[in-house]
């Protein structure tokens, strides 16, 4: 999951610093790798940037309100192998991680995120590989997105690569509820944990119906005009 670790406008990864990398049994191998997660991360990105530019002109609208960012932080990597009980390598990563590289699309409309979707696997150098629906089967907690796994080539001075990608697609209303649901998380032993719960469920279902809400006024705006 992208979540806690995710920050906009940046890599993350660019700034961690070098003694995170004693991890990992080859230091250079794995800033290597990192830099390969990073131009993946780039180059799903300029193909998410060029399908929100075309539908500017074409449809007057763009479907993609923002896109943040991030490559998982060593320790994060290493803790993730660890209870795999897989060796620390880079090998190990790219044959195991699917989450390494994190791409998080926000739309206005819920029927942005599944056009958008559509567009960026329907190109014939993207590979889809795995899709979680969390907006149709909404997680316990109530948390609501498209996650999508994805595989796309990058291109280096000697040779070609296949990254693997995590997309995930959520309304603005969608990532304020996880934004929120994050700040607030507690420890089993708080008091009324339960009705935390249940209050929580409460209001992704709330902010789900009114997802629903604003693009039926959309969708009648948008009507009217084309009449």
């Amino acid at each position: 999951m992208l979540n806690d670790e995710l920050q906009p406008s940046f890599l993350r990864s660019s700034n961690l610093p070098k003694d995170h990398f004693h991890l990992f049994e080859h230091d250079e191998e794995f800033s290597e790798m990192i830099m390969m997660y990073n131009c993946a991360i780039k180059a799903v990105q300029a193909k998410l940037q060029v399908l929100n530019d075309e539908l500017t002109v074409t449809k007057k609208r763009n479907p993609i309100e923002f896109i943040e960012t991030r490559v998982k932080q060593p320790d994060s990597i290493a803790v993730k192998l660890r209870k795999k009980k897989l060796p620390l390598t880079a090998e190990s990563v790219r044959n195991n991680l699917n989450d390494v590289a994190g791409v998080r699309v926000i739309c206005a409309f819920i029927d942005d995120i599944y056009k958008v979707a559509d567009m960026l696997t329907s190109q014939d150098d993207v590979e889809l590989i795995k899709t979680k629906d969390y907006i149709k089967n909404p997680k316990n907690n109530g948390y609501r997105s498209l996650h999508l796994i994805i595989s796309v080539p990058v291109y280096f001075s000697d040779h070609k690569d296949q990254i693997r990608v995590e997309v995930q697609i959520r309304t603005i209303a969608m990532d304020f509820w996880a934004s929120l649901e994050h700040s607030v998380k507690y420890k089993k032993s708080v008091a009324d944990a339960e009705n935390i719960v249940y209050e929580l469920r409460a209001c992704a279902d709330v902010i789900n119906r009114t997802d629903y809400h604003m693009q039926s006024i959309r969708d009648r705006i948008v009507e009217i005009e084309d009449n």
